[in-house]
């Protein structure tokens, strides 16, 4: 599959490198140290930017697992290859169990940030829900804005009245 993807012979979605360069989650540890992106040459107020956008990130390792978990209510825990929330934990409901597993396996602990909420009607019925806005890009351009709305500890399409919402942009 490798060679032909490499002789154009096949197209591989995600992209291996688009993967590599922007999906893979290791990379935000990498974009949430300020003074990693300045040493780079990246300017102090680019890393400014980043640094409000991009939630402080940690790799899981052995070395900072016990202050992980001492500090795992202040963490959401997401494995580096995981899409869709599948594997991911937030810190205040992990057990020793759970935690000792995801030391086994490739972990970014990130800071947990609480998401927004906005109120929709379900059935005549006013409720909060979470949301989570999506943009889809494609080479540089915005083809899609999009927030989904959920209940629970990450997002899903089984919450009454939850699911893909429009954003609508003058």
């Amino acid at each position: 599959m490798r060679s032909a993807w490499l002789d154009g012979g096949a197209v591989i979605t995600p992209n291996p490198l688009a993967h590599a360069l922007y999906a893979d989650k290791r990379n935000l540890a990498e974009w949430s140290d300020v003074s990693r992106l300045v040493s780079w040459g990246l300017s102090e107020e680019n890393a400014a930017l980043l640094e409000t956008g991009v939630p402080r990130t940690l790799q899981v390792t052995a070395n900072n697992a016990d202050e992980l978990w001492q500090e795992r209510r202040q963490w959401f825990f997401k494995p580096v290859a995981g899409y869709g929330s599948k594997g991911a934990y937030r810190g205040s409901k992990l057990t020793k169990g759970t935690f000792a597993q995801i030391l086994e396996s490739d972990y970014i602990a990130q800071a947990y940030v609480p998401p927004s909420e906005r109120l929709v009607l379900v059935d005549g019925e006013r409720r909060k829900l979470k949301v989570d806005a999506r943009l889809y890009t494609y080479r540089g351009d915005l083809l899609l804005a999009a927030a989904r709305l959920y209940q629970g500890q990450t997002t899903n399409f089984r919450t009454p009245g939850g699911g893909f919402a429009p954003i609508l942009v003058d």
